[in-house]
């Protein structure tokens, strides 16, 4: 828990000073590019690692990265690294990217169907959820596919969960029989 707070908090500061520096779009971009460093298992252990000296984690950070990232985020490395909270980078750049989504109103949907959608269909739903009160200005869909649903979609959406999949409904008819003795 108090991870996901200081996490919370430093990536509240760094979208802040990105507005306030009108540098927001940069530092998002320097967050995704953090945040697909953090899926290699040797630099997230590196990041995290209680035994390696910040100083050393801040030359190698500068050795990887150079210029790539702004002058922004390097810096609020640097911070982070000074003050003994670089382990808590792969929670902060998962919480900035959150915060991101909801400062820009964009939803995150996760949308799986039993096979590939195609493209019309894809854009009826986000048009669909677009015009629902339940989404914000923008929709960012990720499908993925589970033949186990044998047809229809489920959409997950926050904290909510629209099951419209054939699997799903078997299973309704299925309990209603062995209730129903």
């Amino acid at each position: 828990m108090a991870n996901f707070r200081i996490a919370t908090r430093y990536a509240k500061s760094i979208l802040d000073l990105g507005i306030e520096q009108n540098t927001l779009e940069g530092i998002y971009n320097d967050m995704v590019t953090l945040k697909e460093a953090m899926s290699n298992r040797d630099f997230k252990l590196f990041v995290k690692s209680p035994i390696i000296k910040a100083s050393k984690k801040i030359s190698v950070f500068k050795a990887i990265f150079g210029d790539s990232l702004s002058k922004t985020t390097g810096m609020f490395f640097d911070l982070l690294a000074k003050k003994g909270r670089e382990s808590e980078l792969p929670e902060i750049t998962t919480a900035f990217l959150q915060q991101y989504k909801k400062y820009k109103k964009i939803s995150e949907i996760k949308l799986t169907t039993a096979s590939p959608m195609s493209e019309s269909a894809l854009n009826t739903i986000k048009a669909t959820l677009l015009q629902s009160d339940a989404t914000d200005q923008e929709v960012e869909i990720t499908t993925d596919v589970d033949p186990d649903l044998i047809g229809g979609f489920v959409i997950e959406m926050e904290d909510k969960l629209y099951d419209a999949s054939i699997a799903h409904k078997l299973r309704g008819v299925r309990k209603q029989f062995l209730d129903n003795k």
